[in-house]
């Protein structure tokens, strides 16, 4: 019995160092998150003037979820997901599929016609669309990025402004 303790008690130090190194390493990969004020300021976007605030909310609170193929959680996401998570949490409008296959069930409008909560499309792989956003305004929407997970990015970046396809609205 006394062995027992003794063993415990030699090996109390160690596991505490372990716990305190993990601790200290769940610490270091998990920033605190800004509040919605300060990230959408970032972004010059202003939820309090937005038509639908809960779209803001949604957003905020998806963003930084790591992308995943075919990902539709918390654990990852992947765009064509993350765009019906926000029309199903936000509009109840239950939005399936790949990014091509909701293209046929919103009304094309152009770039210069896009409101808030539109979808926008794009075509990155093999002139096709492969990519799918929610839009906020300003020129900014939200995505499921593979490098980034979800983000909020700007229509006018290079990279997005030569893929960008059309909007679409939900009719």
């Amino acid at each position: 019995m006394k062995q027992r303790i003794l063993f415990l008690f030699l090996l109390l130090p160690f596991l505490v160092i372990a716990q305190s190194k993990k601790n200290k390493q769940i610490t270091k990969n998990k920033l605190p998150k800004q509040s919605i004020e300060q990230f959408y300021a970032t972004h010059q976007l202003a939820p309090d003037s937005a038509c639908s605030p809960y779209l803001y909310y949604q957003v905020y609170d998806w963003a930084g979820t790591k992308y995943k193929y075919a990902g539709k959680s918390k654990n990852g996401i992947d765009c064509s997901g993350f765009v019906s998570t926000m029309y199903k949490n936000t509009y109840c409008i239950n939005l399936l599929g790949r990014s091509r296959d909701i293209w046929p069930s919103v009304k094309p409008i152009e770039k210069t016609d896009l409101i808030e909560g539109d979808i926008l499309f794009f075509k990155i792989k093999k002139g096709q669309i492969s990519h799918v956003a929610v839009y906020l305004g300003n020129n900014k929407f939200a995505h499921a990025s593979v490098h980034s997970g979800v983000i909020v990015s700007d229509l006018n970046d290079d990279y997005y402004k030569k893929y960008f396809f059309k909007g679409g609205r939900i009719q």
